[in-house]
């Protein structure tokens, strides 16, 4: 049987360096960096919607553009920050708040708009647009995400990449608002919320084993 001095010298003498990751603040504003030169490299090659300035009149366009960047903001910092071991989870209900003033503006503006789908209303030209401005700020920020949060794969990363998750649907959300003219319409519901859930069902149910192979590379 090995004594436990003798164990102790074997793992020192194959320990290898270990780089210290980076503060959880430090991490979520290097993310949070990489998603603004995200969306401006969009802007640039696709241009803001030409009602914006009109739009930032309106209390509810700000109010929930305003909701979904601090909901994104905050749940990359709660993500990050409970991604450190012995740090509590209580961080991930940081974007809690946010999150609910963001559904909230999304709802109103649904049920005061609803008439607004018509013949005239949002096209296909215009939706397969969005889908594309999705894809181009969406998958880059999730991939950022990852990599970033690959070493919880063995802490239980669930409820992580999960807050994770919804930072990458709210930065995208604003996208979505600031480049297509997405109205408070039904289709506010599809791409905001439907994209919301859609990354946190798929996180939630391929999160661990994603992160694992990730964390291995």
């Amino acid at each position: 049987m090995t004594r436990t001095s003798d164990l102790i010298d074997v793992l020192v003498a194959d320990a290898t360096p270990v780089r210290r990751l980076r503060p959880p603040a430090a991490r979520a504003a290097c993310w949070l960096l990489f998603a603004t030169a995200v969306m401006l490299f969009v802007g640039i090659a696709h241009g803001v919607r030409a009602d914006l300035a009109l739009k930032l009149h309106q209390p509810v366009f700000v109010i929930g553009m305003v909701a979904a960047m601090a909901t994104g903001i905050l749940a990359a910092l709660g993500a990050f920050i409970a991604s450190v071991p012995g740090w509590s989870r209580r961080w991930l209900l940081l974007p809690i708040p946010a999150s609910l003033v963001w559904v909230v503006t999304i709802g109103y503006g649904c049920l005061i708009n609803w008439v607004t789908i018509g013949p005239e209303g949002m096209s296909l030209g215009e939706t397969s647009k969005c889908f594309a401005t999705l894809v181009l700020v969406g998958m880059p920020l999730s991939l950022m995400m990852l990599i970033m949060l690959r070493h919880t794969a063995r802490l239980s990363p669930g409820p992580v990449i999960m807050t994770g998750s919804l930072a990458v649907a709210a930065i995208t959300a604003v996208a979505l608002s600031v480049f297509h003219p997405l109205d408070a319409t039904a289709m506010i519901l599809l791409w905001n919320l439907g994209v919301a859930a859609l990354y946190l069902s798929l996180s939630g149910r391929y999160g661990q084993r994603v992160l694992s192979w990730v964390a291995q590379r």
